[in-house]
This record gives structure tokens, sequence and C-alpha cells, in this order.
């Protein structure tokens, strides 16, 4: 480990919690660029989870309000 990393990471450790959190999600991107593989954070296994449940259940956007996004997104 380079002398600026080991530095930046020993300042991290007295940041706070939401900071600390950004950094290892930068450090998930960074190795998942490198590996080819993600490891998803809690936060973004739950999302899943619950996207699975709402789809397993049949709940979906309409097609009325997917349209009206993309009328937003048009350029």
């Amino acid at each position: 480990m380079n002398r600026i990393l080991k530095e930046m990471i020993e300042h991290a450790e007295n940041w706070p919690l939401e900071d600390q959190e950004e950094l290892a999600e930068y450090a998930r991107e960074i190795e998942a660029r490198r590996t080819g593989v993600y490891t998803m954070s809690d936060d973004e296994r739950a999302a899943v989870g619950k996207g699975l449940a709402e789809a397993d259940r049949g709940e979906f956007v309409s097609d009325e309000l997917i349209a009206e996004a993309d009328k937003r997104h048009e350029g």
C-alpha cells in the first residue's frame, strides 16, 4: 500500500460513518472494475430484494408513467 493511501485510510477512521461508507463504495467500484466481480452493499441487496418481491406480486410501474418519464428525458 502506498504512503498516501495508507494516510488517507488512517484519516478516514475519524470521518463520519456516511463518508466512510462513501469511500467504501468507491473502493467496491474500483475492485469490480479490476476483477469483473461487483459485490453489492447491504443497501443494494435490500433494494434488489424489495424489487424482486414487488415483481413477484405483479407490482409494476404503469406504461403511462413510463411514457411520461420518457417524454421528460427526450432531448
